[in-house]
């Protein structure tokens, strides 16, 4: 897709940039009631950053911080999500790789985990690792004082939003009538994430699209079967697993992705353990070819990361069922990425 976020770059003056050595430290920071077109933007330019940077997608540690109240109890003061963050800090890389940190939600630290992270920055002796924070709102001073380069992800405005539009239609090769494109930023205004998806669809379409065709079509929001999210963390692709699980909560409840995740991972266990296709066809029902399906991906996920992920979607449904709704979010996109990895 066409590039044309509203980001600028600018550097921290407090402390000279090659205060942290050779590592590489970058801030995104996003505005703080961030919509899920700015979210977007914010974890685009994360994974650009490290791209840019030379940094594999395998070498790659994401680590979602918990909302404030939420994520497992972990050993000194950090919770449980973050201390795979120490390692890499620490230690770097054993065979020379470029390594990539992303700490996504970055707002979310405590106070105790932000002085520690701070810390490890400032120790850290490494020759091949590069950090990148997604903050929502104001960076905290400590880690401004680092002398990071910063990328600001502005609040999108309609304006921009037209600008967006008309490059993706170009760049699609999309015939649009006169006052088509105007169709799409009523349904969806600054919305580019839906404005994807929504092009996705007509990409599909024949002729000429026209505002009565969208506006006939998109009543508000495209929907989002979970099946497409499932096939994007089959692949391990986690950006496009993030957007299309961020497209469907906006009417879809988190208990229906618990429960399609549950049910894809009951299937590839079952299939792990059948002797034949026949004997699955009669344990999880279905037709030929999803059987057949289900079949082929046997043997791609280990055992050990079968039961990793069962465990994961139980603590999950705990939260959806126990936490107030500010931690859902979070808590399924981490789990999205997970999967993500363990699929994949």
């Amino acid at each position: 897709m066409t590039s044309l976020w509203p980001v600028t770059s600018s550097v921290f003056s407090v402390v000279p940039h090659d205060y942290l050595g050779v590592m590489s430290l970058v801030i995104i920071a996003g505005p703080s009631n961030a919509g899920p077109g700015e979210r977007e933007q914010m974890l685009e330019a994360a994974s650009d950053q490290l791209a840019k940077r030379g940094v594999a997608h395998d070498e790659v540690v994401r680590i979602d911080v918990p909302g404030r109240g939420a994520g497992e109890s972990g050993d000194g003061s950090l919770r449980g999500e973050l201390e795979p963050m120490i390692p890499l800090l620490q230690s770097g890389s054993l065979f020379g790789e470029a390594q990539g940190l992303q700490i996504i939600d970055a707002e979310n630290l405590q106070k105790a985990e932000a002085e520690t992270l701070v810390t490890l920055l400032e120790g850290a002796d490494l020759q091949s690792v590069e950090v990148v924070l997604v903050f929502s709102g104001a960076v905290p001073r400590a880690l401004g004082k680092l002398g990071a380069e910063t990328i600001s992800v502005r609040k999108m405005w309609e304006r921009q939003a037209a600008q967006w539009l008309d490059a993706e239609i170009r760049d699609r090769g999309l015939q649009f009538e006169k006052g088509a494109a105007n169709a799409l930023l009523q349904r969806f205004g600054t919305d580019t994430a839906s404005m994807g998806q929504a092009l996705d669809q007509l990409e599909e379409a024949t002729g000429r699209i026209t505002a009565e065709m969208i506006l006939d079509r998109f009543k508000n929001r495209p929907d989002e079967p979970t099946w497409n999210i499932i096939d994007a963390i089959a692949k391990g692709d986690v950006g496009t697993a993030l957007r299309r699980l961020s497209d469907f909560l906006v009417h879809g409840h988190p208990l229906v992705y618990l429960a399609a995740l549950e049910s894809d991972l009951k299937k590839r266990s079952l299939a792990a353990t059948a002797p034949d296709q026949e004997t699955l066809k009669q344990w999880i029902g279905g037709s030929d070819r999803q059987i057949a399906r289900m079949w082929s991906l046997r043997g791609r996920v280990r055992e050990s990361s079968l039961r990793r992920a069962q465990e994961a979607l139980v603590r999950a449904d705990r939260v959806v069922k126990s936490h107030p709704e500010e931690v859902h979010r979070v808590t399924l996109e981490r789990l999205t990425v997970a999967f993500c990895r363990w699929y994949g």
